[in-house]
């Protein structure tokens, strides 16, 4: 190589050099960027949708049952959408929206089938997730859930949040103990662990804060033993949560003119004895079954529990014995029981 050509090689290689350290900062700017977005919107994200999640206390507190549980908006009138569980089976029931403030919440109504609940508290204006405005989740794409797991929340402290991925899209195949799962549905099997106490509830969002899903119970996979964290799709929960808003589940009937048959229909003569009625709302739990009765035919048995009554939603023993009321004693009599976590339909026609 001669003189000439050397020196022209090394004023390249210089000014390739200084090009480069010119360069440098404007290109670690450049790379940084898209990053610092990400974190920007994620935060942006999250900020977003913490005043749609609320903290749900109830009944709990013996046997190791936790008194708490998470819900979330579903309109500004203050209705939240939350799980069906032993938590809202008392007469007080507390909602702590995001910033802290705190109502006494009353139960619009449920859907056993998909193990639902509406509740209603007296606040205007808040942020909610418009249920008629969701996503679907794909396979793969990423998430985020928002609940109270562990109860760490319970004032204006954030709700906690976990970021993963939607590992799969199957049917329900689940227990609670030694029992199946109630609901048997669609689920997202979630990579992220959604099972913990207190995350039952909370809402799956997708990357942009749209709702996907409510995080389930905690269950185990009936194959494996192996512990599910799972959210139900926004698809299965919109036509219930319609119905429970629409009041196509009433607790009682709407219609105060309509006439009572003479001869209706009596516990007795289904052969069912109730559990003693001594609260205002103690649950129609079956004490015992007459032998050979309509209802010991039909397979009802002892600590069964009534839930519907030819489709309307039986609250208590009063409410059950105020149902039968309507339906006379030769038209037939259908039952939705739960018995342990399984429900069952029969149907059953008085004696003559």
């Amino acid at each position: 190589m001669t003189p000439r050509v050397v020196t022209d090689v090394r004023r390249r290689r210089r000014a390739a050099g200084r090009m480069a350290l010119w360069l440098a900062p404007w290109l670690l700017t450049m790379l940084a960027l898209p990053a610092q977005a990400a974190e920007s919107s994620f935060a942006e994200v999250i900020s977003g949708v913490q005043p749609k999640i609320v903290k749900i206390f109830g009944a709990g507190g013996l046997r190791g049952l936790e008194p708490y549980q998470s819900g979330l908006l579903i309109s500004a009138q203050g209705h939240v959408l939350t799980v069906w569980s032993y938590v809202l089976d008392s007469d007080v029931i507390t909602v702590v929206l995001d910033d802290g403030r705190r109502y006494e919440a009353q139960l619009v109504g449920s859907d056993p089938r998909t193990e639902i609940a509406v509740l209603k508290i007296d606040a205007d204006a808040v942020q909610y997730f418009d249920i008629g405005q969701t996503q679907e989740a794909l396979l793969g794409s990423r998430v985020l859930a928002f609940s109270n797991l562990f109860g760490v929340a319970t004032g204006d402290e954030a709700s906690s949040v976990l970021h993963g991925n939607v590992a799969a899209k199957t049917q329900l195949n689940a227990r609670r103990g030694a029992f199946q799962s109630t609901y048997q549905g669609p689920v997202l099997i979630l990579d992220a662990i959604t099972n913990n106490p207190g995350a039952a509830g909370g809402a799956l969002t997708d990357q942009h804060g749209r709702f996907l899903g409510l995080l389930g119970k905690e269950l185990r996979n009936s194959l494996t033993n192996t512990w599910l964290n799972y959210a139900i799709p926004a698809a299965e929960l919109n036509e219930p949560i319609q119905d429970i808003l629409a009041g196509r589940t009433p607790t009682r009937r709407q219609d105060e003119t309509q006439l009572k048959p003479t001869a209706p229909v009596t516990l007795s003569l289904l052969g069912i004895t109730m559990i003693p009625d001594v609260l205002p709302k103690t649950p129609p739990f079956v004490d015992a079954v007459i032998p050979g009765s309509p209802a010991d035919r039909a397979g009802i048995q002892p600590d069964d529990l009534i839930l519907f009554v030819n489709d309307h939603l039986a609250t208590s023993c009063r409410v059950l014995r105020d149902e039968l009321t309507y339906i006379d004693r030769i038209d037939e009599v259908r039952l939705t029981i739960q018995r342990s976590q399984e429900l069952l339909e029969v149907v059953l026609r008085a004696d003559p």
